[in-house]
């Protein structure tokens, strides 16, 4: 069903197109042209505003959004077409609703965090409109601000279409935001685009160019003296990314060598940042210490680095985060045989973000290599293996 058909289906005898516009903030005409179908978009504020008014979740008012697997022409094209705009070739821009710079970094939160906590499938339904409306923005402040939060948008539809295995207009995405953050004045924000791009391409399996541009970038803002922290977290990013590369590139002790300047810097900085939509610390560094080690099949290891994890990790990494984390600690345990602590952890990482779980390769893989262990048949890790499709 159209956004428009489920908003009249919501207000229907309940209010009228004016109520609705004066409840939820926003113009009769935009509710007017969404109703009739001249508008299939709105940005996220006016979504959230008309949901609000409606008293309905936003995510009943969007409705479910059908991945690749289930319709290869629905819902992800929508988020590819979005991405790849010709307006440039077509002389015509999209119609969008311009926002406040304060508005477009609100909306921008809200993409982050939807992004943090795993939900791609929300996410797919968004970004569209979320980028119509930023790019609207662009066109009519014109500053370099303005460039840099559509550059943020862009990279947080190439970060999701990594998620959804999307690996071709990822790259699109990320190429975009790192030339309209050209336009800004924002140099850590051009570096921490050059990290994505990293990873990216480790994604694909291209280890040493992956390492190679993020190491580059990181020579370039290395931090001498006296730095900001968003420098040191950004720096210490890149340094992870690479050691990541490194590792599953089957370089050891590249990887271990980047892991220990990357725990220098958290050091440096003492706490866990969130800075330029990525987490930086002494957990995420914890975090890929272990990720490292079962890359390089040092399972024990892995299981020692896990026991470095600050206590405080839950406010130190996003969800997501700390799902993929508890799924690396899986995998070392189920290699080590350790079945049970193995097979709890997979249903933690699943119970705690099951959006996030539906598109993870891994977590899907160490679930069915339990399958297959004589002791590890319980009831629970089948009906795990059923909501994650794994036979």
């Amino acid at each position: 069903m159209p956004l428009g058909a489920r908003i009249r289906q919501f207000r229907d005898g309940v209010m009228t197109q004016q109520d609705l516009a004066t409840a939820a903030g926003v113009s009769v005409d935009l509710v007017r042209k969404l109703e009739q179908g001249r508008r299939n978009t709105a940005s996220v504020a006016s979504l959230h505003q008309i949901a609000r008014a409606l008293d309905v979740p936003l995510g009943d008012l969007i409705g479910p959004v059908r991945m690749p697997e289930q319709a290869p022409a629905e819902g992800v094209a929508a988020l590819r077409f979005a991405v790849a705009d010709v307006d440039d070739l077509t002389g015509e821009s999209e119609a969008g609703e311009p926002l406040s710079l304060s508005e477009a970094e609100q909306e921008l939160t809200y993409l982050w965090g939807t992004y943090w906590s795993g939900k791609y499938d929300r996410l797919t339904a968004l970004l569209p409109p979320a980028l119509t409306s930023l790019r609207a923005t662009t066109r009519a402040t014109g500053s370099p601000r303005a460039s840099e939060l559509v550059a943020q948008g862009f990279w947080a539809a190439g970060s999701t279409l990594i998620h959804l295995h999307q690996s071709d207009a990822a790259y699109i995405a990320l190429r975009h935001a790192i030339e309209l953050a050209g336009y800004g004045n924002d140099q850590l924000l051009a570096a921490a685009l050059r990290g994505s791009i990293a990873w990216q391409l480790l994604t694909v399996g291209r280890f040493a160019e992956s390492e190679a541009v993020a190491l580059r970038m990181a020579e370039r803002i290395e931090p001498s003296g006296e730095r900001s922290f968003p420098q040191l977290s950004t720096y210490g990013s890149l340094i992870v990314t690479a050691a990541t590369a490194a590792a599953r590139g089957g370089n050891r002790a590249q990887a271990r060598s980047l892991i220990d300047t990357s725990a220098e810097v958290a050091h440096r900085i003492g706490r866990d940042r969130d800075d330029y939509n990525s987490a930086f610390g002494p957990s995420q560094v914890a975090m890929q210490s272990v990720d490292v080690n079962v890359q390089t099949g040092e399972y024990g290891q892995a299981l020692e680095s896990a026991r470095t994890m600050p206590h405080h990790h839950a406010a130190g990494l996003p969800l997501a985060a700390r799902a993929r984390h508890l799924t690396d600690r899986a995998l070392a345990h189920s290699r080590l045989g350790h079945h049970e602590q193995a097979s709890t952890l997979v249903l933690t990482a699943e119970q705690m973000a099951p959006e996030w779980a539906k598109r993870q390769q891994l977590l899907k893989s160490v679930t069915r290599d339990l399958l297959r262990g004589s002791r590890t048949r319980a009831p629970r890790l089948r009906n795990l293996a059923d909501r994650l499709n794994v036979t």
